[in-house]
């Protein structure tokens, strides 16, 4: 379990296999308001490289309406970094709809950098219920130890 003084990050069992990731794993963890103790929204790790990951990233995240505004989604990126760091990534990305102004501001305050926005494949958008266009941001372990 990762935590700071709000947001505690609590592994959930998941073993959902999806074709595209060509056997990279999922690890999916719940994000616990620790004021209130519930469920607050998840993110997911993504560890591996293939195709499909250019769309999703190596991070998904949500929060839940009653819990936005409170930064959770940036914090649970910052206790995920121990994840990357132990299987040696020297970067991760993040991938936003376009239009998700909320999950652009995260990226932003996390430090990342927007690679590109590209247009995701018919075959992405069916096999893993995203939208059709993704901005892709890049945030480098190597620059920063927080």
């Amino acid at each position: 379990m990762f935590e700071n003084d709000q947001i505690a990050l609590v592994p959930r069992d998941y073993s959902a296999h999806v074709a595209c990731l060509d056997g990279s794993v999922s690890l999916i963890f719940d994000i616990i308001d620790k004021k209130t103790a519930k469920v607050a929204g998840e993110i997911a790790l993504r560890i591996g490289d293939c195709p499909g990951m250019f769309y999703l990233g190596h991070i998904g995240y949500h929060v839940d309406p009653p819990y936005r505004g409170n930064h959770f989604a940036r914090k649970a990126c910052q206790l995920c970094r121990p994840v990357f760091e132990a299987f040696h990534f020297s970067s991760y990305v993040i991938t936003t709809d376009a239009d998700n102004i909320a999950s652009i501001k995260t990226c932003e305050e996390l430090g990342c950098v927007l690679e590109c926005v590209v247009d995701v494949p018919a075959c992405y958008v069916r096999e893993f219920g995203i939208s059709t266009r993704k901005r892709r941001y890049v945030y480098s372990l190597l620059s920063d130890k927080s």
